[in-house]
């Protein structure tokens, strides 16, 4: 059954005479003639009674038009919806990444992309990077952002051949003391230094903790651990409150004064944006990727 053949029963149905229902679809009245016999062929019924006054729906014609209406009227929404998903007039996005990427890095892309397409609704959530991949993965995040390590030039992390991972923002974690610390003031710290300063790290298992602990590894150090935490802002709390010194990104430092770089073997990393290519990726998705990697 083909949609022509029924817009043209609704039409011949509303008009009540052929000549106008030709003339509203833009055909010829034999054209429309044709369509109306398939159609009544189709069914075996027949859906109008040819009188002198025009076209009057028979019994079967009647009960046939409260079907099609509906059907008609669903699909045209349909392809409404579909232009506003084309239009980022509707839809959905979700984002999923680290600390450092919802707080610092994505609130600024998420405001000027919301200001230009405020029907898109957002959903961000804030995990760690192995999280954020299986969420993709999954189905659950459309956009992940998560730690890779730079290797000689490049940041190709071992993940499945349907995601898809390019650079986004290199990052370096900084180091914050406390003000009775005795680096406190100073712009550059020792690996050495830190032999005797209690620490207030991130949560063990995860990217950026793997990272530090691998660096403290390298340089012969056996940390004082006195706090482990999930979220940057705790972390810079404890430090001010004088429970340790921590390692944060750059980004979570409101100037460049406020931390302490490494003299030599500084920690730095590359914070990639992953996602699926597998699937069709919604007109959202693609927009603010596009907006991400400009």
């Amino acid at each position: 059954m083909e949609l022509s053949h029924l817009h043209t029963f609704v039409a011949i149905a509303h008009e009540g005479h052929m000549t106008r229902a030709a003339k509203a679809l833009h055909l010829t009245q034999p054209a429309l003639s044709a369509q109306l016999s398939k159609l009544e062929d189709e069914l075996g019924q027949s859906l109008f009674d040819r009188t002198p006054k025009g076209m009057m729906l028979t019994e079967a014609g009647e009960v046939f038009l409260q079907f099609v209406e509906p059907v008609l009227g669903r699909l045209d929404e349909g392809k409404r919806a579909l232009a506003e998903l084309v239009g980022l007039e509707l839809g959905t996005l979700s984002i999923g990444g680290g600390a450092t990427a919802t707080n610092y890095l994505l609130p600024h892309l998420v405001a000027r992309f919301h200001h230009a397409h405020p029907r898109i609704r957002f959903f961000v959530r804030e995990q760690a990077s192995q999280g954020v991949i299986e969420a993709v993965l999954a189905g659950e995040l459309d956009i992940g952002v998560v730690t890779t390590v730079p290797t000689r030039g490049k940041s190709r992390p071992a993940l499945p051949a349907s995601l898809e991972v390019r650079k986004w923002a290199e990052d370096e974690l900084m180091l914050i003391v406390p003000t009775t610390s005795p680096l406190h003031g100073k712009a550059q710290f020792t690996w050495k230094e830190l032999a005797n300063e209690p620490l207030v790290l991130f949560e063990a298992g995860s990217a950026v903790r793997t990272l530090i602990d691998s660096r403290l590894e390298a340089e012969g150090l056996t940390p004082e651990i006195v706090m482990e935490l999930r979220s940057i802002e705790a972390i810079k709390q404890m430090v001010a409150e004088g429970i340790g010194a921590g390692f944060v990104s750059r980004y979570a430092l409101a100037s460049p004064k406020d931390g302490l770089r490494a003299s030599k073997g500084p920690i730095r990393r590359q914070l990639s944006v992953v996602w699926r290519t597998d699937r069709t990726l919604g007109s959202a998705t693609k927009a603010f990727l596009d907006l991400m990697l400009s």
